[in-house]
């Protein structure tokens, strides 16, 4: 007995010794059960490091220094965001071009694809026909062929020009007159309405039908009904596609490169924001500077995202809040 007693003695003592939890497995992201894990995410994290992460680093050090691509940088200090705010004029032209088509462009994409989603709807036989079909253009209106093909359209024999000749009205070559160059490239991107518009249709798919019951039993007609009810609902939904048609608009290249042939013209009316970018940097060898305008549309596209965010609070409505 004596003996027992004094091996369990010596066996809690030893226990007690390893500390509290001392039994326990400790999580370590390189253990042997994570390896397999770390090793399927390794390609993503080098590839993160080395095509994204680092490179973002290389241009915030290139956007404070002097590099014309074919000899090394010079460091310059803030000089080239200096340049871009007070001396340079296409800088500011290319900025006023762009929030133009931001301002304009993404508003009327959106209303015209939340207006064919109201459509689609209503349950029309052979939906699933009628989305793909309208959800077409958003696959190849950012191709560098359905672009010419837009230039062709617009120009002054083109077939906006044809159609308005039936009516004994001539037509301007559309696509070379500063006064309407811009809103071709915008009548191209509500062209592109596809892909918010399958968001929308699958956001009015979860509005609850006795929100609408209830709506019509108070009267409601159906202007009522979609003020009251279809667009509260849809406010979380209008918030996704406003942010993200709202960067998409902010990075548009194809579409203005080709119309303009490269040029942004005429007399800078296309020209967008990163099509200077792209002048700047793999025209002029100016990649110093390309790289400070790269900085400065980044940290703005995030601004403005953040003030999407913040303002969203004051009208977006989810239904968890009422509960």
């Amino acid at each position: 007995m004596a003996t027992t007693g004094t091996a369990a003695s010596t066996s809690t003592r030893d226990r007690g010794s390893r500390g509290p939890g001392s039994g326990r497995r400790r999580y370590s992201p390189f253990g042997t059960d994570n390896l397999w894990g770390n090793l399927f995410l390794l390609p993503w994290f080098l590839g993160f490091v080395g095509l994204t992460f680092g490179p973002m680093l290389v241009s915030l050090y290139l956007s404070f220094t002097d590099y014309p691509l074919l000899s090394a940088p010079s460091w310059i200090g803030l000089d080239n965001y200096a340049r871009m705010f007070f001396h340079d004029p296409r800088f500011l032209q290319s900025v006023r071009v762009t929030l133009v088509y931001v301002v304009i462009s993404v508003p009327l994409e959106l209303t015209f694809a939340l207006f064919l989603a109201l459509i689609l709807n209503r349950g029309l036989a052979g939906l699933g026909t009628y989305r793909a079909i309208y959800y077409v253009p958003s696959l190849l209106g950012g191709s560098v062929a359905v672009a010419v093909m837009w230039r062709q359209i617009f120009s002054a024999d083109g077939l906006v020009n044809r159609f308005l000749a039936v009516f004994g009205v001539t037509g301007p070559s559309w696509v070379s007159s500063p006064e309407y160059s811009l809103y071709t490239l915008i009548i191209l991107t509500v062209w592109q309405f596809g892909s918010p518009m399958v968001i929308f249709l699958a956001g009015l798919r979860q509005v609850p039908p006795e929100l609408y019951d209830a709506a019509s039993v108070d009267g409601a007609n159906w202007w009522r009904r979609f003020l009251h009810v279809t667009l509260p609902m849809l406010t979380p939904i209008i918030l996704f596609n406003l942010i993200l048609r709202t960067v998409s608009a902010f990075q548009s290249f194809t579409g203005a490169y080709i119309v303009s042939g490269g040029s942004g013209g005429p007399s800078d009316s296309t020209l967008f924001y990163t099509l200077y970018l792209y002048q700047e940097g793999f025209t002029n060898f100016r990649m110093g500077y390309a790289s400070a305008m790269a900085w400065l549309m980044f940290l703005t596209v995030g601004a403005v995202t953040l003030v999407n965010f913040f303002m969203s609070r004051y009208w977006v409505h989810y239904e968890s809040e009422d509960r």
